[in-house]
């Protein structure tokens, strides 16, 4: 969503429209709360803010330019997804769209404004987190995959890295 005119430059008003505007297009879609995350994005022609957001289920697009009223909207549907792909699944294809304007405010540091978050969730949908110890990496991952009921899609190693220079370090990504 973008603003018109010579946009916004003011990050602290950006978050004030963007959570009325979440309040107002949770108002004008039957008032039930809904999960969404977004990220605020400098334009790269110097316009001010503007923001990507998923949300977590399908919202027409007249209703989101309705509500936002302050400039355009461009929608693009994260798509092309496996069949039977999951919830999951899909949470994790907007995540990775959504990181990489996360992302940026790391590569770019002098865009970041310091104190304020570089993305933020619809409030009751943070993710709660889940603590697994062990004495071992295969029994972190084996208790971790007894909590998903399932073993890792994706794994990753620091001992994998020649010149690793930190701590020993595991990643590992459940479901498709």
């Amino acid at each position: 969503m973008t603003y018109r005119g010579s946009g916004c430059h003011d990050p602290a008003r950006v978050r004030e429209h963007l959570g009325s505007f979440f309040r107002d297009l949770r108002t004008s879609t039957g008032g039930k709360p809904f999960a969404y995350a977004w990220v605020p994005e400098w334009h790269i022609s110097g316009h001010g803010l503007h923001a990507h957001f998923a949300v977590g289920r399908h919202i027409r697009r007249s209703a989101i330019d309705a509500v936002w009223g302050r400039g355009f909207v461009h929608i693009k549907l994260l798509g092309d997804l496996p069949v039977g792909s999951t919830n999951l699944s899909e949470a994790r294809r907007a995540a990775g769209y959504l990181s990489k304007y996360v992302s940026k405010s790391f590569a770019e540091p002098d865009t970041r404004v310091m104190g304020l978050h570089r993305y933020d969730v619809a409030q009751g949908f943070k993710p709660r987190p889940v603590i697994v110890t062990g004495s071992s990496a295969a029994d972190v991952l084996g208790t971790a995959s007894a909590v998903f009921d399932s073993a890792p899609s994706t794994e990753w190693s620091s001992s994998s890295v020649e010149d690793w220079q930190g701590p020993p370090a595991i990643w590992a990504q459940w479901g498709r």
